[in-house]
């Protein structure tokens, strides 16, 4: 084991333990009649102009009091703790195309929304539609399954529920600082292993120009800040491949120990979503995970979530490797989600 002579450890707002916010105020923002008055008012407005969903910008959909809230809510999540959570959000008071209006309207206050497959949506419905979790080449939002600790490729990330399930699916999110922290004082050499290469598979979404696999680092030191990049089920899939070498022991134990960490009593903070709630996350600065869930037989009363990929496009620099998965990473310009060749943005009303 290496020595630990030289220790580097992270100490900012991003930098906290479940045990010791968890029971905290300060991240829940509840909305009030105000902010959905605000709400409904724009999402007509919306409507009145003739705007497709994907045509909704800042500009066209006014909150002149839920606004400041939202730029508050961002410096929490982009610059301060890394997640936040609001609570309140009419969900049954709007058709469907209403509430996913709505729910573009306030992301976009925040970021701006990038596609998160290759079919190029720009809403992702997190709703199990029968895919086989066993098969690597699905993407496990589409399914009930457990999901381990993963960073998604966005800025970040925004979950709304819609209908929670009949049982579990516990979301649960980790500091990245403090899981940093915590190896570097235990495992430092494991911490080395994290911040070399790990082959990533691209599950079918290739970007023009790229290979089906790319090669990237857990973490990563940069101008001061630490980020991650982890999607253990992307590896995983990656080691199906004939030609990609098997990881080595030291490597598996990374990865397990990371993630065992995340999950600690002590390190996470587990939430079990309601109809209304949205959930923040900062994807640079936390990971998260969701256990699996028994659904209900009729598929109009399965959990829904509705996600978006926000890129920050003003946020953090990114590493020159982000590129490799975030595509454009420069400060000012849109970047991250999926882009392959043909894609056209669409944001579909039900999970497909």
């Amino acid at each position: 084991m290496a020595t630990l002579a030289k220790i580097d450890l992270y100490d900012n707002a991003a930098n906290w333990k479940g045990c010791e916010i968890a029971s905290a105020t300060e991240w829940h923002t509840y909305l009030t009649s105000v902010h959905i008055a605000e709400l409904k008012q724009a999402v007509d407005l919306t409507i009145k102009q003739g705007l497709s969903i994907a045509d909704i910008k800042q500009d066209y959909f006014p909150l002149p009091t839920l606004g400041i809230e939202l730029k508050r809510i961002y410096d929490e999540v982009i610059h301060g703790r890394g997640f936040a959570v609001l609570h309140n959000m009419p969900v049954d008071e709007f058709g469907r195309e209403e509430i996913i209006r709505a729910y573009i309207g306030l992301g976009i206050w925040l970021g701006e929304p990038v596609s998160q497959n290759h079919k190029g949506h720009i809403v992702g419905h997190v709703k199990d539609i029968g895919a086989d979790p066993k098969n690597k080449l699905n993407r496990t939002y589409t399914t009930s399954a457990k999901q381990p600790y993963h960073t998604d490729s966005a800025d970040m990330a925004a979950l709304m529920c819609l209908k929670p399930p009949k049982s579990g699916g516990i979301f649960s999110i980790s500091s990245i600082v403090a899981i940093y922290n915590e190896m570097q004082k235990t495992r430092p050499d494991l911490v080395e292993v994290l911040e070399q290469n790990y082959i990533f598979d691209r599950k079918g979404e290739i970007p023009e120009g790229k290979k089906a696999t790319y090669e990237m680092p857990v973490f990563h030191r940069y101008k001061g800040r630490l980020l991650s990049m982890l999607d253990r089920n992307f590896i995983d899939a990656a080691l199906e491949r004939e030609d990609v070498p098997r990881l080595t022991p030291k490597q598996e134990k990374a990865l397990d120990l990371f993630g065992e960490i995340a999950a600690r009593e002590d390190f996470c903070i587990n939430m079990q979503w309601q109809a209304g709630d949205i959930g923040l996350v900062h994807n640079h600065t936390t990971v998260h995970a969701r256990t699996d869930y028994e659904d209900f037989d009729d598929f109009n009363l399965r959990r829904h979530l509705i996600r978006l990929w926000l890129s920050t496009n003003y946020g953090w620099e990114l590493p020159p490797v982000f590129a490799e998965r975030y595509g454009a990473i420069a400060q000012g310009q849109k970047r991250g989600g999926i882009i392959v060749p043909g894609m056209k943005l669409t944001c579909p009303l039900e999970a497909e």
